[in-house]
């Protein structure tokens, strides 16, 4: 009896992806709940488990594009698991070296993806000694990415001097005589580049810039960070606070907070936050949801939750629907001014930057203050100009003074 392997329904609006990874062989014996592929689409990358346990016959190939329900593979439960319920493996022809330290175990490479067999690799880091928090135990990418040290392989047994081999030279990035080299782009960055330009298409865009001085949360952050991180068990950053000065703001400029459908404004009346954020896979835009009513630390938790399952790509659809405004922090990477554009159908968007010290003028005295422009942009359709720049001025007295947070002011 062989069970077919389909294509997953991930959600509405995603009918196809494209095979990234086979983390099993044609005719290996897998077990139940194994990974066996991971799926990239347009949105998310997801992994495939089987089903069954039996033999495997693969009819796609990595780098085939699939649609939703399609066949990617077929299971034979019928066949018997070998000993040890492992696919059989090849007898040597001569006796082989014992393999290097970094090594993983071959009982349990066929229970981890190729990415946690990398860091392994590299890192000499045992999965063995890691605890999985992945399905039924499973080790995942994150997981060996937190790996202490007290989780490394054992160091190999020194072998006999010998003569040290030349060293090779790192692998060129480009191949000897090559001017160009072409890649397919991936579903997720062909869905990003849409997006982006249809929001510069659709959307009379428009950007209005302001700075803050970061005087206060810098001083609010230090004075209650120890206090902050031991009765929560995380640090107090400045993406909270920003969330929260948003919110304030949304409730004071609710044009900012609507969207057009059709002929329609359509008014929010709730407030879920997208964050974006920075992908191996491309730029991601996690919603916060309901975050008038979390508290800073339930802020960042989410945002932590958040930068774990992006990093593991396990990032949902659900994950990122439904926000009704964007923050974006360009300043991690060094950013100090931007047009940050619109994430379509949300009517603005606000483009953090990077602190700098700068001279500024404080009562009439010239002093160093760590300054950030801010930066918002809008859809200039349904927010007039006088409403962006009352809502960029609400921020930022929000961020100079924190206290309008806890009053509502």
């Amino acid at each position: 009896m062989a069970t077919e392997v389909k294509v997953p329904a991930l959600g509405e609006s995603i009918t196809s992806g494209i095979i990234a990874a086979w983390n099993v062989k044609d005719g290996d014996y897998v077990q139940k709940d194994q990974v066996l592929y991971e799926l990239e689409t347009d949105k998310i990358t997801s992994e495939g488990l089987a089903e069954v346990a039996g033999v495997i016959s693969l009819s796609a190939e990595e780098g085939d594009e699939v649609e939703i329900g399609a066949i990617i593979a077929s299971i034979d439960e019928s066949a018997e698991a070998p000993a040890g319920g492992k696919a059989p493996a090849a007898a040597p022809a001569a006796e082989e070296p014992a393999p290097a330290a970094a090594e993983v175990p071959a009982e349990q490479s066929d229970a981890i993806s190729p990415a946690v067999r990398r860091i392994a690799a590299e890192e000499n880091i045992d999965p063995a000694t890691v605890t999985g928090t992945g399905k039924g135990g499973r080790v995942t990418k994150g997981d060996m990415l937190k790996a202490e040290p007290t989780n490394r392989m054992p160091a190999a047994e020194p072998a006999k001097p010998a003569t040290p081999a030349p060293v090779k030279p790192a692998a060129a990035a480009v191949p000897a005589g090559e001017r160009t080299t072409r890649k397919r782009m991936t579903p997720l960055r062909a869905k990003i580049a849409e997006r982006l330009v249809s929001a510069q298409q659709e959307a009379a865009m428009l950007t209005t810039f302001n700075e803050a001085d970061m005087s206060a949360i810098k001083k609010l952050r230090a004075q209650y960070q120890d206090s902050f991180v031991k009765k929560h068990g995380i640090k107090l950053g400045f993406m909270s606070l920003f969330v929260k000065a948003v919110v304030n703001a949304l409730q004071e400029v609710p044009g900012l907070n609507a969207q057009i459908d059709g002929n329609e404004i359509v008014q929010n009346h709730f407030y879920d936050i997208g964050i974006a954020v920075s992908t191996p896979k491309g730029l991601m835009v996690p919603v916060v949801r309901n975050c008038d009513q979390l508290s800073l630390a339930e802020i960042e938790q989410e945002i932590i939750n958040y930068a774990t399952k992006a990093r593991e790509g396990k990032i949902g659809i659900d994950d990122l629907s439904g926000g009704v405004f964007t923050i974006t922090n360009g300043g991690i990477f060094g950013s100090m001014l931007s047009t940050p554009i619109l994430n379509a159908p949300q009517s603005g968007i606000l483009g953090m930057h990077t602190i700098q010290d700068r001279p500024v003028a404080v009562n009439g005295q010239v002093e160093i203050r760590p300054m950030m422009y801010l930066a918002v942009s809008y859809d200039h359709r349904i927010v007039d100009g006088k409403e962006a720049v009352t809502f960029l001025v609400k921020v930022k007295q929000a961020l100079e003074d924190p206290a309008r947070l806890l009053l509502g002011v």
